[in-house]
């Protein structure tokens, strides 16, 4: 009777230890692993169909949070059938604590940021660092690397469909400067953004030219160094569809059209409104019941 009652007694001891045995050989647990190493990268999926592949920089500055997180919303939204196109937000090395520790969560959370090895700037070479350290740094490369400001709405379908037909290589491509000019090999293209194909970017990096003269007016520069050099011969000014919001920049801005690319000198949240109006932003947007946007 002793030894029957030590049985019923190890009897639910024994049952739970199989029951998680077996538990354990159908589930498995997820590796865990430092999150510095496996960042979560928010960027589209690879385009098995692209034709080519745009890297698009658009040069801020660390403290510009809101700023950030506002273009993540315009862009994430957007994609073009015909390219890959990959947006980082560039800067140069951080100098405060918060910075540290806030875009370092960005960084986890959207790995969509550069930063380069230099000091913030505008006029000082801080263009010429984008450039010249990206076949460095990049785990891969593109066909084309666009350099653009902050203040810019960019359009990727149209965007994408204006550069299709172009070269791959020699391409400097934008807004050509002075304003009421069309002709792309006079000066140079405005900073709003501007295009290189790859292998500028690589002799930006490996010339002497670009290296000794990154003082100055960054975009006019770039415009410098290419007509020293002899490259470029393929060029390509986008207008009417790249401009300067209406109102802001003489002959550089005009009306909103619906073929445009860019637009420049986008300041104030009433501007941006105006523009993602202007473009039906949010048509995607389907009735739900868990919000009401436009009632």
């Amino acid at each position: 009777m002793k030894k029957k009652w030590v049985v019923l007694a190890v009897l639910p001891s024994i049952a739970l230890f199989l029951l998680f045995f077996c538990f354990n050989l159908h589930v498995k647990y997820p590796k865990v692993s430092s999150p510095l190493k496996d960042p979560i990268a928010i960027e589209p999926p690879r385009n098995t169909q692209a034709q080519f592949s745009l890297l698009i920089g658009i040069l801020t500055r660390p403290d510009s949070y809101d700023r950030r997180h506002f273009l993540r919303l315009i862009y994430g939204i957007q994609s073009s059938p015909i390219a890959e196109i990959h947006v980082k937000f560039v800067f140069c090395n951080l100098t405060k604590d918060e910075q540290r520790m806030f875009i370092a969560l960005e960084i986890l959370r959207f790995s969509d940021i550069i930063i380069l090895n230099c000091t913030e700037n505008m006029n000082s070479g801080k263009t010429y660092t984008y450039f010249s350290s990206l076949p460095h740094i990049l785990p891969r490369r593109y066909d084309y690397v666009m350099k653009a400001d902050d203040d810019v709405f960019l359009r990727f379908t149209p965007l994408a469909f204006s550069l299709q037909p172009l070269p791959r290589k020699d391409l400097y491509y934008g807004f050509v400067i002075p304003c009421n000019s069309w002709n792309p090999f006079i000066e140079y293209m405005s900073g709003m953004g501007f295009v290189l194909s790859w292998d500028l970017v690589e002799w930006i990096g490996d010339s002497s030219i670009p290296a000794n003269d990154i003082h100055g007016p960054e975009d006019k520069l770039v415009g410098k160094w290419l007509k020293m050099g002899n490259k470029a011969r393929n060029r390509f000014s986008n207008k009417p569809a790249m401009y300067d919001y209406p109102g802001t920049n003489g002959q550089c801005s005009h009306e909103l059209i619906p073929e445009t690319v860019a637009i420049h000198r986008l300041k104030r949240w009433d501007q941006w409104l105006t523009v993602l109006k202007f473009f039906n932003m949010t048509e995607a947007l389907r009735p739900s019941n868990v919000y009401h946007i436009f009632d």
